[in-house]
């Protein structure tokens, strides 16, 4: 059975919790887009704080495009993060790696264009950056979500999505200084699976969260 109806009664579950965990301002909300950003629309208002965006791009196995081999992060300097392991396992070779980085850095540009118009981004600097998504699986873009967090100076990094296994938690645990996940469940397949209904959200209804959210 599923954990949650949708990605509203997910971020209004998540954003109740994050409000009982009194963290230390100020506060920005960080969304990964598409499908953090109705998440982390709602937990900006909830907690009366900025949202902004992180843009990160997963690379996908060869063979399996939603299988992340490794990701790349915007920024100044865009970053990629690779999981060894799994590039080796599905042979994604470092070639392999680099032409789809290129490709997907084409996206991040064209989602900073059509999301942010031109926004500056809210500096994090000395802040508690609240990074949200509507789920984790392997957990290799958020891991280069989180240098990217870090890299831009926030004083404390909170992890808060609704749904990821135990291993990928823990795993990222040295990475983050707290971790606000709402169910774990075991076994765990796809995030989309403990949704009942988990649509590919488009460009119109993310700019529409985010504008409704003040971003």
């Amino acid at each position: 059975m599923p954990l949650f109806a949708d990605r509203a009664e997910a971020a209004r579950a998540l954003a109740s919790r994050l409000a009982d965990e009194r963290l230390p301002g100020p506060l920005v909300v960080l969304a990964l887009p598409r499908g953090g950003v109705p998440i982390g629309a709602e937990v900006a208002r909830r907690l009366h704080v900025p949202l902004d965006l992180l843009l990160v791009r997963k690379i996908g196995a060869p063979w399996q495009p939603e299988l992340a081999v490794a990701a790349v992060v915007d920024g100044p300097e865009p970053e990629i993060v690779v999981d060894e392991e799994t590039a080796a396992a599905t042979g994604a070779d470092d070639a392999y790696i680099r032409r789809e980085a290129e490709r997907e850095r084409r996206e991040i540009e064209r989602r900073r264009h059509v999301y942010l118009r031109g926004r500056a981004p809210v500096p994090l600097e000395g802040a508690t950056a609240i990074l949200v998504d509507d789920g984790i699986a392997t957990g290799t873009t958020v891991r280069a979500a989180l240098k990217a967090v870090r890299r831009r100076g926030a004083r404390r990094v909170v992890l808060a999505v609704p749904v990821a296994p135990h291993d990928t938690l823990f795993a990222l645990r040295h990475a983050v200084d707290r971790v606000v996940c709402l169910a774990e469940p075991m076994p765990f397949r796809a995030i989309g699976l403990h949704y009942a209904h988990f649509s590919q959200l488009s460009d119109d209804e993310v700019t529409a969260a985010l504008d409704a959210a003040g971003a």
